[in-house]
């Protein structure tokens, strides 16, 4: 468990941070880039859940529960490079991580309507809110595989993220009283 009795450490100062092996790089780099949208992504989430119980009821509000600690379950993974054979494992996101928002996605998407336009962000707060969180993780999703580009970074990291993006475009509509309330894209509307 992770024990902080100090928070800052001006380890920082000159630019550059620590992965989670201790390996210091500039903080701008590919890794420190990818977990950083990973925790904004987390933070807009946090925002959303302000609303979500009123908005969505307590499964909806469970769900983005769950969502959070995987997410500094992703941040962990990336934090720390691969390598075979380690010391200590890491903690390294899972497929069945990546198989319960599949599953989720699945039970919420029932209940919808198919689209017949594209959505605009809207509707209820916490609908809004998600599709803020659902262009965040897909910024993430850029980050994460420009640093699988340059070092190896874990096949379910990447899935995650992807997965993590439709599921928070389905649970916004879903939200949206089963999509009845979502506002869509009228093409050339105002011309």
């Amino acid at each position: 468990m992770v024990k902080l009795t100090k928070i800052y450490t001006r380890g920082g100062d000159a630019g550059e941070t620590s992965l989670g092996d201790g390996t210091r790089v500039p903080k701008h780099a590919p890794r420190p880039a990818a977990y950083g949208t990973v925790d904004e992504a987390n933070a807009v989430i946090g925002i959303a859940r302000l609303t979500a119980v009123a908005d969505g009821g307590e499964a909806a509000d469970a769900m983005l529960a769950r969502i959070q600690n995987d997410l500094f379950d992703l941040g962990a993974d990336l934090c720390t490079p691969e390598e075979e054979n380690p010391k200590y494992p890491p903690l390294r996101v899972t497929t069945g991580q990546v198989a319960r928002l599949e599953a989720e996605i699945d039970a919420m998407n029932a209940e919808l309507q198919p689209l017949n336009s594209f959505i605009l962000p809207g509707g209820k707060p916490t609908a809004a809110q998600l599709h803020l969180a659902r262009t965040v993780a897909r910024r993430a999703e850029r980050e994460i595989t420009r640093a699988a580009e340059l070092e190896p970074v874990g096949a379910e990291a990447v899935k995650y993220i992807n997965r993590l993006s439709d599921h928070l475009f389905v649970l916004a509509r879903w939200i949206n009283d089963r999509g009845a309330t979502d506002v869509l894209w009228v093409p050339g509307a105002n011309r």
